[in-house]
């Protein structure tokens, strides 16, 4: 059994945490995040926590109850602050603007790169920095995640979109004789 699914969860003020026939709906200051959970794992609540364990002695159910208590972990934290995501838009003329729902990109090239927020994501651009924020964890990283392919660093200007804390290992080019 998993060391997350072993310990219980304990729920924090204002916030409200409801399990019924498979949906789990998480009520926070911020908003609220409900997702469908498979019938191998049971989630008991009381007494301002939740405890998740396997209802059936299956290894699919060993498998999913590490990480539906990591989902419920994420899903109580999300809606009490929310997540962030930054990333750097590096190069000549590069550039990242938020117009309306939608961001532009200037990536090089012939053509702008116009992406479309999705419902819940605050995204917001300063220089040459692109936030994204919002209460939903997976959403937040596939959103940043699909913004960094768009334009993948390079190795040898560093050009492109990188996460804030990213690392890009740069190679030396030709050497000239």
């Amino acid at each position: 059994m998993s060391r997350l699914a072993k310990k219980p969860i304990i729920i924090p003020p204002n916030t409200e945490v409801a399990f019924v026939d498979g949906l789990l709906t998480v009520k926070g200051p911020l908003g609220s995040l409900q997702k469908t959970f498979k019938d191998e794992v049971s989630i008991e609540i009381k007494d301002g926590q939740v405890q998740v364990a396997t209802a059936k002695e299956t290894l699919l159910a060993k498998a999913l109850v590490g990480t539906y208590a990591s989902h419920l972990i994420n899903m109580i934290e999300g809606v009490n602050k929310p997540y962030e995501k930054k990333l750097v838009v590096e190069g000549v003329g590069f550039r990242a603007e938020v117009q309306g729902s939608s961001l532009n990109l200037a990536l090089g090239f012939s053509h702008p790169v116009k992406i479309v927020i999705p419902e819940g994501l605050k995204v917001t651009t300063e220089k040459n920095e692109i936030t994204v924020s919002g209460i939903d964890k997976e959403q937040v990283g596939e959103f940043a995640a699909s913004l960094r392919a768009k334009k993948k660093p390079e190795p040898y200007k560093g050009k492109g979109i990188r996460y804030i804390d990213e690392v890009v290992r740069r190679k030396q080019g030709k050497k000239a004789i």
